[in-house]
Protein backbone atom coordinates (compact mmCIF):
# COMPACT_ATOMS: atom_id res chain seq x y z
CA UNK A 1 0.00 0.00 0.00
CA UNK A 2 1.22 3.46 -0.83
CA UNK A 3 1.46 6.05 1.91
CA UNK A 4 -0.98 8.94 1.59
CA UNK A 5 0.99 12.16 1.51
CA UNK A 6 -0.39 15.48 2.72
CA UNK A 7 -1.28 18.03 0.04
CA UNK A 8 1.51 20.35 -0.99
CA UNK A 9 1.36 24.07 -1.59
CA UNK A 10 1.25 23.42 -5.31
CA UNK A 11 -1.85 21.25 -4.85
CA UNK A 12 -3.60 23.98 -2.91
CA UNK A 13 -2.55 26.47 -5.58
CA UNK A 14 -4.11 24.36 -8.35
CA UNK A 15 -7.31 23.92 -6.34
CA UNK A 16 -7.46 27.63 -5.54
CA UNK A 17 -7.97 28.61 -9.20
CA UNK A 18 -11.39 26.93 -9.72
CA UNK A 19 -12.47 27.97 -6.21
CA UNK A 20 -11.68 31.62 -6.93
CA UNK A 21 -13.43 31.43 -10.31
CA UNK A 22 -16.49 29.89 -8.64
CA UNK A 23 -16.60 32.58 -5.97
CA UNK A 24 -16.01 35.52 -8.31
CA UNK A 25 -18.21 34.49 -11.22
CA UNK A 26 -20.98 32.58 -9.44
CA UNK A 27 -21.30 33.06 -5.69
CA UNK A 28 -20.80 36.84 -5.65
CA UNK A 29 -23.19 37.52 -8.60
CA UNK A 30 -25.70 35.10 -7.08
CA UNK A 31 -25.52 36.92 -3.74
CA UNK A 32 -26.04 40.23 -5.55
CA UNK A 33 -29.06 38.76 -7.33
CA UNK A 34 -30.52 37.57 -4.02
CA UNK A 35 -30.10 41.04 -2.56
CA UNK A 36 -31.61 42.66 -5.66
CA UNK A 37 -34.73 40.50 -5.38
CA UNK A 38 -35.62 42.36 -2.17
CA UNK A 39 -35.04 45.85 -3.58
CA UNK A 40 -37.76 48.42 -4.08
CA UNK A 41 -38.76 49.06 -7.67
CA UNK A 42 -39.11 52.67 -8.78
CA UNK A 43 -41.40 53.48 -11.69
CA UNK A 44 -39.40 54.27 -14.78
CA UNK A 45 -37.06 51.28 -14.70
CA UNK A 46 -35.05 52.03 -11.57
CA UNK A 47 -34.76 50.36 -8.18
CA UNK A 48 -33.20 51.21 -4.85
CA UNK A 49 -31.80 49.15 -1.94
CA UNK A 50 -34.53 48.03 0.46
CA UNK A 51 -35.99 44.91 2.04
CA UNK A 52 -39.38 44.27 0.48
CA UNK A 53 -41.21 41.02 -0.25
CA UNK A 54 -43.34 42.35 -3.12
CA UNK A 55 -41.33 40.54 -5.78
CA UNK A 56 -41.48 37.27 -3.85
CA UNK A 57 -45.23 37.56 -3.28
CA UNK A 58 -45.75 37.79 -7.04
CA UNK A 59 -44.16 34.36 -7.41
CA UNK A 60 -47.33 32.82 -5.97
CA UNK A 61 -49.64 34.34 -8.56
CA UNK A 62 -51.58 31.96 -10.79
CA UNK A 63 -49.84 33.14 -13.94
CA UNK A 64 -46.37 32.58 -12.57
CA UNK A 65 -47.19 29.18 -11.05
CA UNK A 66 -48.70 28.12 -14.37
CA UNK A 67 -45.53 29.14 -16.23
CA UNK A 68 -43.40 27.33 -13.66
CA UNK A 69 -45.42 24.13 -14.07
CA UNK A 70 -45.25 24.41 -17.85
CA UNK A 71 -41.46 24.94 -17.77
CA UNK A 72 -40.93 21.88 -15.58
CA UNK A 73 -43.28 19.77 -17.68
CA UNK A 74 -41.74 20.56 -21.05
CA UNK A 75 -38.21 20.14 -19.67
CA UNK A 76 -39.13 16.73 -18.25
CA UNK A 77 -40.65 15.76 -21.60
CA UNK A 78 -37.52 16.92 -23.42
CA UNK A 79 -35.39 14.90 -21.03
CA UNK A 80 -37.47 11.76 -21.52
CA UNK A 81 -37.51 12.21 -25.32
CA UNK A 82 -33.74 12.77 -25.51
CA UNK A 83 -32.95 9.72 -23.36
CA UNK A 84 -35.43 7.56 -25.28
CA UNK A 85 -33.66 8.42 -28.55
CA UNK A 86 -30.07 8.97 -27.38
CA UNK A 87 -29.65 5.80 -25.31
CA UNK A 88 -30.39 3.19 -28.04
CA UNK A 89 -28.65 5.43 -30.59
CA UNK A 90 -25.48 5.62 -28.47
CA UNK A 91 -25.59 1.91 -27.64
CA UNK A 92 -25.72 0.84 -31.30
CA UNK A 93 -23.21 3.57 -32.16
CA UNK A 94 -20.63 1.97 -29.86
CA UNK A 95 -21.28 -1.40 -31.54
CA UNK A 96 -20.63 -0.14 -35.07
CA UNK A 97 -17.42 -0.51 -37.02
CA UNK A 98 -14.71 2.01 -36.26
CA UNK A 99 -14.97 4.11 -39.41
CA UNK A 100 -18.77 4.44 -39.33
CA UNK A 101 -18.63 4.89 -35.54
CA UNK A 102 -16.27 7.88 -35.72
CA UNK A 103 -18.03 9.47 -38.69
CA UNK A 104 -21.46 9.31 -37.07
CA UNK A 105 -20.13 10.56 -33.74
CA UNK A 106 -18.50 13.56 -35.43
CA UNK A 107 -21.76 14.28 -37.25
CA UNK A 108 -23.71 14.31 -33.98
CA UNK A 109 -21.15 16.40 -32.11
CA UNK A 110 -20.95 18.91 -34.97
CA UNK A 111 -24.38 20.10 -33.85
CA UNK A 112 -22.64 21.59 -30.80
CA UNK A 113 -21.06 24.21 -33.07
CA UNK A 114 -24.50 25.64 -33.85
CA UNK A 115 -25.74 28.44 -31.66
CA UNK A 116 -29.21 28.42 -30.16
CA UNK A 117 -30.18 31.28 -32.47
CA UNK A 118 -29.30 29.27 -35.59
CA UNK A 119 -31.08 26.18 -34.27
CA UNK A 120 -34.22 28.17 -33.41
CA UNK A 121 -34.54 29.90 -36.78
CA UNK A 122 -33.65 26.69 -38.66
CA UNK A 123 -36.48 24.84 -36.95
CA UNK A 124 -38.81 27.77 -37.64
CA UNK A 125 -38.03 27.39 -41.36
CA UNK A 126 -38.39 23.59 -41.31
CA UNK A 127 -41.72 23.77 -39.51
CA UNK A 128 -42.95 26.86 -41.34
CA UNK A 129 -45.43 27.05 -44.19
CA UNK A 130 -43.39 28.86 -46.81
CA UNK A 131 -40.47 26.43 -47.17
CA UNK A 132 -41.06 23.82 -44.50
CA UNK A 133 -41.50 20.08 -44.33
CA UNK A 134 -45.19 20.35 -45.19
CA UNK A 135 -44.22 21.49 -48.70
CA UNK A 136 -42.39 18.20 -49.19
CA UNK A 137 -45.48 16.31 -48.08
CA UNK A 138 -47.57 18.30 -50.56
CA UNK A 139 -45.06 17.51 -53.32
CA UNK A 140 -45.29 13.80 -52.42
CA UNK A 141 -49.08 13.98 -52.58
CA UNK A 142 -49.55 13.21 -48.87
CA UNK A 143 -51.12 16.61 -48.14
CA UNK A 144 -53.40 18.94 -50.08
CA UNK A 145 -51.79 22.20 -49.01
CA UNK A 146 -48.83 23.32 -46.95
CA UNK A 147 -49.35 24.20 -43.30
CA UNK A 148 -47.25 25.66 -40.50
CA UNK A 149 -46.30 23.61 -37.45
CA UNK A 150 -44.89 26.54 -35.55
CA UNK A 151 -45.33 28.40 -33.32
CA UNK A 152 -46.59 25.46 -31.26
CA UNK A 153 -45.87 23.29 -28.25
CA UNK A 154 -44.48 20.54 -30.48
CA UNK A 155 -42.08 22.96 -32.14
CA UNK A 156 -40.69 24.09 -28.77
CA UNK A 157 -40.34 20.48 -27.60
CA UNK A 158 -38.51 19.45 -30.78
CA UNK A 159 -36.20 22.46 -30.59
CA UNK A 160 -35.31 21.84 -26.95
CA UNK A 161 -34.70 18.14 -27.59
CA UNK A 162 -32.51 18.94 -30.58
CA UNK A 163 -30.14 21.28 -28.76
CA UNK A 164 -29.86 18.88 -25.78
CA UNK A 165 -29.45 15.65 -27.77
CA UNK A 166 -25.65 15.91 -28.38
CA UNK A 167 -25.03 16.57 -24.66
CA UNK A 168 -27.11 13.53 -23.77
CA UNK A 169 -25.07 11.41 -26.18
CA UNK A 170 -21.83 12.72 -24.65
CA UNK A 171 -23.08 11.75 -21.19
CA UNK A 172 -24.06 8.22 -22.23
CA UNK A 173 -21.14 7.50 -24.54
CA UNK A 174 -18.30 6.75 -22.04
CA UNK A 175 -20.29 4.20 -20.01
CA UNK A 176 -21.70 2.45 -23.08
CA UNK A 177 -18.23 2.30 -24.63
CA UNK A 178 -16.88 0.55 -21.53
CA UNK A 179 -19.79 -1.90 -21.39
CA UNK A 180 -18.34 -5.38 -21.79
CA UNK A 181 -19.57 -7.09 -24.93
CA UNK A 182 -19.35 -10.45 -23.16
CA UNK A 183 -22.29 -9.44 -20.97
CA UNK A 184 -24.67 -9.08 -23.92
CA UNK A 185 -23.15 -12.10 -25.68
CA UNK A 186 -23.74 -14.22 -22.56
CA UNK A 187 -27.40 -13.18 -22.44
CA UNK A 188 -27.89 -14.06 -26.09
CA UNK A 189 -26.11 -17.38 -25.56
CA UNK A 190 -28.69 -18.19 -22.88
CA UNK A 191 -31.45 -17.66 -25.42
CA UNK A 192 -32.34 -13.98 -25.05
CA UNK A 193 -33.12 -12.07 -28.22
CA UNK A 194 -31.18 -8.85 -28.98
CA UNK A 195 -34.25 -6.77 -28.02
CA UNK A 196 -34.71 -8.67 -24.74
CA UNK A 197 -31.00 -8.41 -24.02
CA UNK A 198 -31.13 -4.66 -24.52
CA UNK A 199 -34.06 -4.13 -22.12
CA UNK A 200 -33.24 -6.74 -19.47
CA UNK A 201 -29.44 -6.43 -19.37
CA UNK A 202 -28.15 -3.21 -20.90
CA UNK A 203 -30.78 -0.81 -19.55
CA UNK A 204 -30.57 -1.99 -15.87
CA UNK A 205 -26.77 -1.85 -15.92
CA UNK A 206 -26.74 1.68 -17.36
CA UNK A 207 -29.63 3.04 -15.28
CA UNK A 208 -27.46 5.49 -13.25
CA UNK A 209 -26.01 7.04 -16.39
CA UNK A 210 -29.49 7.18 -17.95
CA UNK A 211 -30.69 9.19 -14.95
CA UNK A 212 -27.62 11.44 -15.24
CA UNK A 213 -28.36 12.11 -18.91
CA UNK A 214 -32.00 12.83 -18.13
CA UNK A 215 -31.08 15.32 -15.40
CA UNK A 216 -28.53 17.01 -17.65
CA UNK A 217 -31.15 17.56 -20.36
CA UNK A 218 -33.71 18.75 -17.80
CA UNK A 219 -31.41 21.38 -16.29
CA UNK A 220 -30.11 22.44 -19.71
CA UNK A 221 -33.55 22.90 -21.28
CA UNK A 222 -35.05 24.52 -18.18
CA UNK A 223 -32.73 27.47 -18.69
CA UNK A 224 -33.24 27.70 -22.46
CA UNK A 225 -34.53 31.06 -23.65
CA UNK A 226 -34.36 31.52 -27.43
CA UNK A 227 -35.95 28.24 -28.49
CA UNK A 228 -39.18 28.95 -26.60
CA UNK A 229 -39.18 32.59 -27.69
CA UNK A 230 -38.72 31.77 -31.39
CA UNK A 231 -40.76 28.57 -31.78
CA UNK A 232 -43.57 29.15 -29.30
CA UNK A 233 -46.50 31.41 -28.61
CA UNK A 234 -46.70 33.33 -25.30
CA UNK A 235 -48.52 30.37 -23.75
CA UNK A 236 -45.51 28.19 -24.67
CA UNK A 237 -42.91 30.48 -23.12
CA UNK A 238 -40.73 29.13 -20.34
CA UNK A 239 -39.65 30.90 -17.18
CA UNK A 240 -36.42 32.01 -18.84
CA UNK A 241 -38.41 34.02 -21.38
CA UNK A 242 -40.46 35.65 -18.63
CA UNK A 243 -37.31 36.51 -16.68
CA UNK A 244 -35.84 38.26 -19.71
CA UNK A 245 -39.17 39.97 -20.40
CA UNK A 246 -39.36 41.36 -16.85
CA UNK A 247 -35.74 42.53 -16.85
CA UNK A 248 -35.58 44.01 -20.37
CA UNK A 249 -39.06 45.15 -21.39
CA UNK A 250 -40.86 45.74 -18.06
CA UNK A 251 -37.69 47.04 -16.35
CA UNK A 252 -38.59 45.14 -13.19
CA UNK A 253 -35.16 43.85 -12.19
CA UNK A 254 -36.11 42.87 -8.59
CA UNK A 255 -38.91 40.60 -9.82
CA UNK A 256 -36.65 39.16 -12.52
CA UNK A 257 -34.03 38.39 -9.86
CA UNK A 258 -36.64 36.68 -7.68
CA UNK A 259 -37.79 34.56 -10.62
CA UNK A 260 -34.20 33.60 -11.46
CA UNK A 261 -33.59 32.45 -7.88
CA UNK A 262 -36.86 30.54 -7.92
CA UNK A 263 -35.86 28.86 -11.19
CA UNK A 264 -32.51 27.82 -9.73
CA UNK A 265 -34.11 26.42 -6.58
CA UNK A 266 -36.75 24.66 -8.66
CA UNK A 267 -34.18 22.86 -10.78
CA UNK A 268 -32.24 21.78 -7.68
CA UNK A 269 -35.40 20.42 -6.06
CA UNK A 270 -36.34 18.37 -9.12
CA UNK A 271 -32.79 17.05 -9.46
CA UNK A 272 -32.80 16.07 -5.78
CA UNK A 273 -36.17 14.30 -6.04
CA UNK A 274 -35.12 12.31 -9.12
CA UNK A 275 -31.79 11.39 -7.49
CA UNK A 276 -33.47 10.17 -4.30
CA UNK A 277 -36.01 8.11 -6.26
CA UNK A 278 -33.26 6.55 -8.36
CA UNK A 279 -31.10 5.69 -5.33
CA UNK A 280 -34.02 4.08 -3.49
CA UNK A 281 -34.98 2.10 -6.57
CA UNK A 282 -31.41 0.87 -6.88
CA UNK A 283 -31.40 -0.32 -3.26
CA UNK A 284 -34.65 -2.23 -3.72
CA UNK A 285 -33.44 -3.86 -6.93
Amino acid sequence: MTERRPPTRGTYGVLAVPVVVLVVFFLIPFAMMVATSFYHRIEGGFYEPAFELDSWRRLFSNVFLERAGFSIGISLLAGALCVAVAFPFTFFLTRMRRRAHVALLILVLSALSLSEVIVGFTWSVLLGRAAGLSNILVWLGLMDEATAYQPSFLAVLLGLSYIAFPYCVLTLYPSLTRLDREVTEAAQTLGASPWRTFWSVVVPICRPIIVAGFLLVFVFTLGSYLIAAILGRPEHWTLSVFISDQASFNANVPFAAAMAIFLTALSLIVVGIVTVIESRTRRLA
